[in-house]
């Protein structure tokens, strides 16, 4: 096996839990929409009902782009698919750029590579080979996914190719921001920032009137006008392969002529030091996650607006009596209003809070296995002190997420003309915290008994739980069994009163878990990777 091989092997196995990770969502997705709309739109009145219900309203296009023949399975799928992996798609391609190239410059491993001695067009051309095979996966996966669910083999090869043609351009800017920026976060900053803007140029051009040259300015754009299913143009595919070709290239010739561990742009390495936010152990647990925060905030935001200007596009036309029906298996009653709606789609927004202080208590073990929590320990800190404050931070940020879905989804409803009660949607915003309060106290237990473990039983048991609340009700599992989950003991707010005693109940159960947790990390020690 040659150097270059070799370097590519174990860059490609590097990043193989990531791979795996969009390979499986990206099938599972794959499958499901065409799947479903089958099954729920049987007969073709009922998919023009839905294409003149749902695909006409702008603010649907702004999550999955313009619809050019919704009518249809393939071009639904096209539509629905496309738009939402598209937007993943060009996520993967710069996670993978920057993890191939800046992390393992700045992790050291690239300066052994080249004491070797190996030049640094191999390590640079081995890295993009090991991107190239992940692309490859996620193609097969995407392949798989469409043909699995129904739809024509070449159609399926096509539609996937669309998808997967945005990858290699996102790996060719991660691949210029990993040479540009002198360090790793900057670098995600920036590429996180190109696909930010990339994505409001698809959205001007698809909702925007007389705006639809934009589209040619955006990868993201491309994607739709390749047209999967409505009208095949695969020459454009000619787009994608040049500015790959032409962003590799010029990452390639900075990364030949820079020193290892600098970047283009100049360091910050001798500004004056930042004190603020290190005044506690919660206001630096806030400082280190106030990059993620911002990023779940501002998730949140978009999501609730655009949820809110959907919910008085709901009717009767769109939905058939068999949806309806399953919909109230779970509990929500009638989906038909915007109230109605909007109390159902806010359990997601649930499941959302509640894996989001799952993850605070993953990062507050990120910090023990990465040996920081050890230094902070040899100061004046107790142990109580830092993972109280640690979950304090989780409680805080959970509950201004909580609150900004509720007042961005008033806002969303309201602009289009439909009057909401605030203190409702602020109710159903705080809706989400009972259960997050009680999985916040089951996660730091778990860190305090198995603290290796603790992010895989705290994901297990959030996703146990959900997925055993919807597949129970809709399968018709007996109440009592059902109700074993939390999920099952939520209101439906606000189309439904606010359920006090399960949110006491919950609440009470997660601070007595977090008590013997404090407790239990008080007396452990403290334990690497």
């Amino acid at each position: 096996m040659t150097s270059s091989q070799a370097l590519a092997r174990r860059a490609f196995l590097d990043a193989r839990i990531r791979t795996i990770g969009f390979v499986y969502a990206f099938a599972v997705y794959a499958y499901i929409q065409p799947a479903g709309f089958r099954s729920t739109y049987p007969t073709l009145a009922d998919r023009i009902a839905f294409a003149q219900s749902f695909a006409g309203n702008d603010a649907i296009r702004l999550f999955y782009g313009y619809p050019y023949d919704p009518v249809t399975i393939g071009g639904y799928s096209a539509w629905r698919v496309g738009g939402t992996l598209a937007i993943a798609a060009a996520v993967f391609g710069v996670l993978a750029a920057v993890r191939a190239l800046r992390t393992e410059e700045e992790s050291g491993r690239m300066e052994l590579v080249l004491a070797a001695p190996v030049p640094r067009r191999t390590v640079f051309a081995s890295a993009m080979a090991a991107i190239a095979v992940s692309v490859a996966i996620l193609w097969a996966a995407l392949f798989a996914g469409y043909v699995v669910g129904g739809l024509a083999v070449g159609g399926s090869a096509y539609l996937a190719l669309a998808t997967a043609s945005i990858v290699p351009v996102f790996v060719g800017i991660g691949a210029v921001v990993s040479q540009l920026a002198p360090s790793r976060p900057i670098a995600l900053e920036l590429g996180t920032a190109a696909v930010a803007a990339f994505l409001l140029l698809r959205v001007i051009a698809d909702t925007v009137s007389g705006a639809g040259w934009v589209r040619w300015t955006t990868p993201l754009g491309w994607a739709e006008e390749l047209r999967p299913f409505t009208g095949p143009q695969p020459l454009l595919l000619l787009l994608p392969l040049a500015a790959t070709a032409l962003l590799i290239a010029v990452a390639a010739r900075m990364s030949a002529t820079r020193d290892v561990g600098t970047g283009v742009l100049p360091a910050r390495d001798t500004a004056p030091p930042r004190l603020t936010l290190l005044s506690s152990p919660a206001a630096q647990a806030l400082r280190a996650e106030r990059g993620s925060l911002m990023v779940w905030a501002g998730s949140f935001a978009a999501f609730a607006v655009i949820l809110g200007m959907i919910a008085p596009s709901i009717s009767a036309a769109g939905i058939t009596p068999t949806v309806r029906k399953e919909f109230a298996k779970l509990g929500a009653g009638s989906i038909l209003t915007p109230t109605g709606y909007l109390a159902f789609v806010f359990i997601f927004f649930i499941l959302a809070v509640t894996l989001f202080v799952c993850g605070q208590v993953g990062a507050a073990r990120g910090e023990e296995s990465e040996e920081q929590l050890e230094t902070l320990l040899a100061q004046p800190v107790s142990r109580v002190q830092w993972l109280g404050g640690r979950l304090l931070l989780a409680a805080g940020a959970a509950t201004a997420l909580s609150l900004l879905a509720g007042l961005l989804c008033w806002v969303g409803v309201n602009s289009q003309g439909i009057s909401l009660s605030l203190p409702r949607m602020l109710e159903a915003g705080a809706n989400c915290l009972p259960t997050a309060a009680l999985f916040l106290g089951i996660a730091a237990l778990a860190y305090a008994i198995v603290p290796r473990a603790s992010s895989g039983i705290a994901y297990g048991l959030v996703a146990l739980s959900f997925v055993w609340y919807l597949v129970g009700a809709l399968a018709g599992v007996p109440k009592w069994l059902v109700k074993a989950t939390p999920f099952a003991h939520i209101g439906f707010v606000p189309s439904q009163p606010f359920r006090i005693l399960a949110a006491v109940v919950m609440v009470a159960i997660g601070a007595l878990a977090i008590a013997a947790a404090l407790a239990i990390f008080r007396r452990r020690d403290l334990l690497g990777a």
